[in-house]
């Protein structure tokens, strides 16, 4: 099957090539998943009707072994969910992001940032896992805190997206902290690491010295 996919968002637009497919294998996600339930847990996925316009909001992904392109993430609108099963991971096969084409197989359509993530996993094979969430107090204080940032007219899920991205990676800041703050999409902040400690621990140090500051 293919189609364009537009998010209730009305911003993202890209081509998808989906295969109805059985869910990935559940138990190398174990941590990743465990990750993802505590973030729904912190309100940092989630779906509620007073945010953005009751849409849900959050995605995690992990980069498969052995594949230098491939990845699994979470399904498109799974934000409201508590807790995830296998049903509600998919595969990313790949991603033309120049093309802004994605092909994925599985038990359900992908996120509609897959984007983003694949261009983190292209940057460098130490990247392995993928946390995006919405963090209004860390979104808002990413500057003061020196958190790299995306330029705010560029929308998310989208090539150019996914290009600032990569020009921020190579500029070395993002590389080095390992989380980004997305100018132009409300809330987003987006961390990444080696492993699924590295990524939500990352996560969880600029939330504490947002409220250490407290301002």
């Amino acid at each position: 099957m293919s189609r364009k996919v537009e998010p209730q968002e009305g911003v993202v637009k890209f081509e998808l090539h989906f295969t109805r497919a059985a869910p990935p294998d559940f138990a190398p996600l174990r941590a990743l998943n465990t990750w993802r339930t505590l973030l729904h847990r912190l309100g940092l996925i989630g779906q509620e009707p007073a945010r953005y316009g009751g849409v849900g909001f959050g995605n995690v992904s992990q980069r498969l072994v052995g594949d230098p392109t491939g990845f699994v993430i979470t399904g498109t609108q799974t934000g409201g969910l508590a807790a995830l099963t296998a049903g509600q991971y998919t595969v990313i096969d790949a991603c033309d992001i120049e093309r802004n084409r994605v092909v994925a197989h599985g038990p359900i359509e992908p996120s509609s940032e897959s984007l983003t993530h694949a261009m983190l996993y292209r940057l460098s094979p130490d990247i392995r896992y993928v946390f995006h969430v919405h963090a209004p107090l860390l979104w808002r204080r990413a500057q003061a805190l020196g958190i790299a940032c995306t330029r705010p007219d560029v929308a998310y899920g989208t090539p150019a997206m996914a290009a600032e991205m990569e020009c921020l990676y190579r500029a070395g800041d993002l590389a080095r902290q390992g989380i980004v703050a997305m100018g132009g999409h409300e809330d987003g902040v987006v961390a990444f690491g080696a492993s699924a400690d590295d990524a939500g621990l990352t996560l969880v140090r600029a939330l504490l010295k947002v409220l250490a500051r407290g301002d």
